[in-house]
């Protein structure tokens, strides 16, 4: 069944050349949102995002190209190419290295990428491209993975640009009990997966050049989300330095988290007190809280629905990766992706939006359903005992 899946969305991917459009994308339109001053470019994203009629054709919104995604269907490719060493996977992974490579922002202190899309909150408008930690880690990730199955040096000197970007252009606060990395170059904002993200670029630069060059700057970003998480086991999305108040948001952002203090412990082999034990109250949270036994996933706790593709294929990668912190998380990860399928995957092979209790939102967004799902189904089969 999981094979059968990934095959037909495999198939959809390379039909629509990694084109598609995004729920966040209502700003490439050509109707100037703008003229209804700062409240107007949020509010129709956010109305846009939620809208299961598709309208971006009448709105002059193109099918896009987005690095992240490029960067995610760079590390599905590269695994499955170090799994089974098909030379179609190879030819696929040297694909999108060479855009990526190619198709960074310009004019930093080193490789970066950004979104391909305008996005606005009431408080800040970026333009499409402007790079953030968020993007260009899952890019590097992409390249790490590819690297590591293909040996490929060029890669190497990409993460190490990367890295001067994070160290170079990134604002970094320090906090008693750490630091945060901010998520662009533009402001010294907090959001904890993405500081955990900048942390995880610099720990995989030092695994590539064999040098402990970042570690004043990775053991206090744990250390600072560590401090962070509640008695529970839940992170919630972000800290606000101005107001020194937390925004409460828990969803798939805590998978992003286990996911990354796992990769750096592992990367770097640092002795950080309170980490796996923090990583296991998190996990058990995960499992427990945000998930029904029938592999479905809550929307934000508490509220259930919305079901997100997004919630569902982190919860897929998620079990499957640290599946040996708890020997039921492997099953639990089957459980999830089975779920996923049968009530959202399309016969074509796309992989819906999201599905509510009246009616299901099955617009083909690529970045946001196609590539992660693409990744949790390859991090699934590859990490099958």
């Amino acid at each position: 069944m999981i094979k059968e899946s990934l095959r037909k969305l495999i198939e959809y991917v390379e039909c629509q050349q990694y084109k598609g459009y995004d729920p966040y994308d209502t700003l490439n339109s050509w109707f100037p949102f703008h003229w209804f001053g700062k409240w107007g470019p949020p509010i129709v994203t956010q109305i846009q995002k939620r809208n299961p009629i598709n309208l971006r054709p009448i709105m002059g919104i193109k099918k896009g190209v987005n690095p992240k995604a490029m960067g995610v269907f760079l590390k599905a490719y590269s695994l499955l190419y170090k799994k089974n060493g098909d030379r179609t996977y190879r030819e696929k992974a040297d694909y999108f290295f060479n855009w990526l490579k190619q198709n960074s922002s310009k004019g930093y202190s080193g490789h970066c990428w950004g979104s391909n899309f305008h996005w606005a909150n009431p408080g800040r408008y970026l333009q499409a491209y402007i790079p953030s930690v968020v993007v260009t880690s899952f890019v590097v990730d992409g390249i790490y993975s590819y690297y590591k199955a293909t040996g490929n040096i060029e890669a190497v000197e990409l993460i190490k640009s990367a890295a001067k970007y994070i160290v170079n252009d990134i604002p970094i606060s320090r906090m008693p009990k750490g630091l945060y990395f901010a998520y662009t170059h533009l402001q010294k904002d907090c959001c904890y997966n993405a500081s955990l993200l900048a942390a995880e670029v610099l720990a995989k630069s030092d695994e590539v050049n064999k040098k402990l060059q970042h570690t004043e700057l990775i053991k206090p970003a744990v250390d600072y989300i560590l401090s962070k998480q509640k008695i529970d086991g839940e992170w919630w999305y972000s800290y606000n330095p101005e107001k020194n108040n937390e925004r409460k948001q828990i969803d798939f952002h805590q998978g992003f988290v286990l996911v990354s203090l796992n990769n750096i412990k592992n990367l770097t082999l640092y002795d950080i007190p309170g980490l796996e034990n923090s990583i296991l109250k998190g996990l058990k949270y995960y499992r427990k809280v945000q998930f029904f036994n029938t592999g479905r996933a809550l929307w934000r706790i508490p509220k259930k629905w919305p079901v997100e593709i997004h919630n569902q294929s982190q919860g897929i990668i998620t079990f499957s990766k640290l599946g040996h912190y708890d020997s039921s998380y492997p099953k639990f990860a089957q459980t999830v992706a089975k779920w996923t399928i049968n009530n959202m995957q399309d016969k074509t092979g796309y992989f819906y939006y999201r599905k509510t209790p009246i009616f299901m939102n099955k617009i083909p967004y690529m970045r946001w359903s196609q590539a992660w799902m693409m990744l949790a189904l390859t991090e699934l089969l590859i990490n099958e005992k």
